[in-house]
């Protein structure tokens, strides 16, 4: 699987890292990826507008 880079706020990175450890992941970018695998896939399975996406994406900070 190839990787990218993606900054994220330190705060964030520290929560991440204290609960992939309380459950059970190998690391802290294991459990990011998993979170992002099951947001995508609520995105793809739902019937949700191009905007409702969009605002969904905003409030999580990944689009301005």
């Amino acid at each position: 699987m190839a990787s990218k880079k993606i900054k994220i706020d330190k705060e964030i990175f520290v929560k991440a890292k204290k609960y992939s450890q309380t459950a059970g992941y190998s690391s802290a970018e294991e459990f990011i990826s998993h979170i992002l695998e099951k947001e995508i896939a609520k995105i793809e399975e739902g019937d949700d507008s191009v905007d409702a996406i969009k605002k969904r994406l905003q409030g999580l900070g990944y689009i301005s």
